[in-house]
Parts: C-alpha cells; structure tokens; sequence
C-alpha cells in the first residue's frame, strides 16, 4: 500500500490527509507544533485512520511519497526525502492528479501581487455567468477538496510556493499578473522566483500576461498565441483600455478587425491602476472559456474588496486614512502610492530582503511625510535620505501594542487638507502584528480613535 506522508497539519494538509484516507491509502501527517489547533486537527484525522506525529519531523519508514505544503526545499525534512528519492509534490500537484473524469477546467493565475482580488474578479465574473464556481488554492476552499465537486470551472490562485512543487498542472487558461522582488529567501533568488512563476504556463491551453510588466511579458515569450492585457490601446489578441473602456481584442471573431466593449472604468473598485489591471486579467481569464461580456461587466460590479486592500478607513479634517495593509512588499506598496497625489506614508516591516531605492524614488513627488515603524524602518528611512531628502520623517521605535495610536497621532500632524494618510508597508507584519489582517485592524482603530477625539 502507498504511504503518503504529509508535511504540516494547517488547512492545506488536514484536507490532503482527509482525502487521500478516504481513498484508502494509509497516511502519516508530521507536524512540530504541539498546539491546541494542532491538537483538534489530529483528533478530528485519528477516526478516518490517519496517523499524526508530532515532535521532530523524521519521514516514516517506507514512505513512498511526501506531500508538502509550500514548504522550501532546504527545509530538512523535505531534503531528506528527496535524497532518498522520495517523490515531492505540493497539494495542488496533487489535486491535479485525482481529478475525476469530465472535472472542471482550472483557470489558474499567479503574481507577486494582486492575486487574491483577481480570482475574487474571476469567481463573481463566472457566478454572474451562470457558472457554478469557486475560488481554490492560496485563497478559500483547499483544491484537493474542491477537485471532487461537480463544479463548472475552477478560479485557481497559485503562490510561487505552490508552482515550485508543481510538475504536470495543464489548466485550461493560465495568467500572470505581474513579477516583482519577494519570497527571496525561500527560493534564493529572483532567477528561481521568476522561474518557479513561470511554471503555470508551460501546460496551460492559453497564456495570458501582463504586457506592461517586463518579467511577466519576458516569460510569456515563447508561447505563441499569448494573451497580453494591458493599460494601453489593445493590439489585436489583447484586452486593454480604449478611453475608460475594457475592451477585449483577444477572444472575439476576428482580433484583427474586431473589438468588443466588457466594461468601464467605473465598474472597477477600488479604481485604481493596478486594479484595473486585475479586471483586466480576471476577464481575459474568463473570456477564455467563452464568457459573455456582460457577465464580466455584471461580475466585476458584484465583486467586494477583500479588506486591507485600500481601503478607505475615515476622513478626519479633510484628510482620507486608506488601509493597504496586505502591501507586504515594495512592488505592492508602488502600485498603492502610485494612486494618490498627496501622501503620508505609513510605512516598515520585514522586507525580506526586497530593496526600497525604486519605491521611494518614484514615490518621492507624491509624498507630504512618512511615519516608519518595524524591524527594517531604518532602510526605508536611509532609501528615503537618499531619494527624498526633503520629506519629514517620524521613526516610530515602539514595539508595543498600542504603537499604531501614535503612528496615526503623527501622521495627521503631518498631514494637510487633501492629503492621504495611507498605511502601504512595503514589508510583512510578523515582526510587530500577528499578520497583515491585524495591522490593518490596528491601523483602522487608532484612525477611528482620532476621529472620536476631533
């Protein structure tokens, strides 16, 4: 019999362990966390006969088969099986391979950023066509499970992780938004970052790319027939803007000739370039499998933001406080501060090793002051020296709970009227905040705070 095991006991591998038990292969679940919701998991796995161990990861004896789940190559438990020859897949990997018969076309995409909106676009685009649908791997219901319902198609977000241990995903159509610095040190550098990105499309029936993202274009490059959507007028086999129109150029009668009107501008929210680029994307996905456009028009008005996503907080004396706290990194943050013209900036975290020079440079015109907080605020502060030598800064050293009431206290004395105090980090959360979630959460309570105060 083959004995799956399976590294991690979070959501992704509970469901891998579930499903693979009630198929009847014999599965053991290694896991070094001891917790309470470790604990509940493993009880709850125990009565389908999966065997949990928890303490230092060691593979099973006669392990055939390890089923990881975005864990890094160099993690030692994962090196050690490849060493011993054991196969190394991710749960999407999987996923794929336990598809049933006549299963549901996977629409899949990846990014640096913007992944989670446009497969939240994708999902209410496909919902508003009549199509049963879910959004499925980094974001909502694990893949594994979702493959086993009878669904129309999938909306599938996939990490550079996820893509790493992946090696026979076909889906139908396959996008990237965009490549940029991050998770550099989990895969050791920005070549195997962009490669591992790159991996979505080497199956894919059609390849859809952001052509004003030079990576991403770059990647798309040897696939002929590649889809590109774009800021710009579109050329033919493009979705672009004409004027404050989504048009789409691609998956018409005859692109050469032919242009049809999805949606406007003011069907995208929030309005922001970047945003209108993930409408872009999100619709060039689903006119891949032949959705009308008027359910894309229909999907995109349907769609809500996920919090944390610029996302307006209050106005207090004329100046807006926007929470883009799920800006973890510096191409993220760009693409929030590129969207308003007057900026204190609410900035620091953990960089993971991305360089702010190209940021703050092209920031600098927009910004009235920033207020630096977290474990790498001293580069951003050195970056900002350097490129904007004349934007106050506040450096906030505080480690406390109650650090975000001071950083918005600062902010407004920075602030004028028709400014944006925006808190865009640039960096991760977990130096100060639990995640990004609760930093944004602090961020929007010490704003409502000042508010009650003025």
């Amino acid at each position: 019999m083959t004995l799956t095991c399976v590294a991690g006991l979070g959501v992704s591998g509970s469901a891998v362990a579930r499903v693979l038990a009630g198929q009847g292969e014999r599965v053991v679940v290694v896991e070094s966390v001891e917790g309470e919701r470790q604990l509940a998991a493993a009880a709850g796995l125990s009565g389908r006969g999966v065997e949990v161990r928890f303490g230092p990861l060691e593979l099973p004896e006669g392990v055939t088969r390890l089923v990881t789940t975005g864990w890094a190559p160099h993690h030692p438990l994962i090196a050690a099986a490849l060493a011993a020859g054991v196969e190394v897949m991710g749960e999407v990997e999987l996923a794929w391979r336990l598809r049933p018969a006549q299963a549901a076309p996977w629409l899949a995409l990846t990014g640096t950023n913007g992944k989670t909106t446009v497969v939240r676009m994708l999902t209410a685009i496909l919902l508003a066509a009549g199509r049963k649908a879910v959004a499925v791997g980094n974001v909502g219901v694990p893949v594994v499970e979702a493959v086993r319902e009878p669904y129309d198609a999938l909306a599938v977000e996939l990490s550079s992780f996820q893509l790493h241990w992946s090696s026979t995903l076909a889906p139908h159509a396959a996008a990237i938004l965009n490549v940029a610095p991050d998770h550099l040190d989990w895969h050791g550098s920005m070549e195997s970052y962009s490669a591992a990105k790159g991996r979505i499309f080497e199956r894919a029936g059609t390849v859809i790319y952001n052509a004003d993202d030079p990576e991403a274009a770059r990647l798309a490059g040897p696939y002929p027939g590649a889809v590109g959507f774009t800021l710009r007028t579109p050329r033919a086999g493009q979705v672009g803007l004409v004027e404050d129109l989504l048009v789409d150029r691609a998956f018409v009668a005859d692109p050469a000739e032919a242009a049809e009107e999805l949606a406007t501008l003011a069907d995208v929210r929030p309005l922001a370039p970047h945003n209108v680029a993930n409408a872009l994307a999100a619709a060039a996905l689903a006119r891949s499998l032949g959705v009308p456009s008027e359910a894309v028009r229909q999907g995109l008005r349907d769609f809500v933001p996920d919090p944390h996503r610029m996302a307006h907080v209050g106005r207090v004396g004329e100046v807006d406080y926007v929470d883009d706290s799920k800006a973890t990194n510096p191409h993220a943050a760009a693409a929030a501060l590129s969207s308003y013209p007057s900026i204190v900036w609410v900035a620091g975290g953990q960089l993971k090793g991305a360089d702010v020079d190209e940021l703050v440079s092209g920031a600098a015109p927009r910004l009235r002051g920033a207020v630096l907080l977290g474990v790498d605020r001293g580069r951003i502060a050195e970056a900002l020296a350097r490129h904007a030598p004349n934007v106050p800064v506040v450096d906030i050293s505080d480690q406390d709970t109650g650090v975000m009431d001071r950083v918005v206290t600062e902010a407004s004395r920075l602030a004028s009227p028709g400014d944006t105090v925006l808190l865009s980090p640039a960096g991760a959360s977990l130096d100060m905040f639990a995640n990004y979630p609760a930093r944004g959460e602090a961020f929007a309570r010490a704003v409502h705070a000042l508010e009650a105060a003025t």
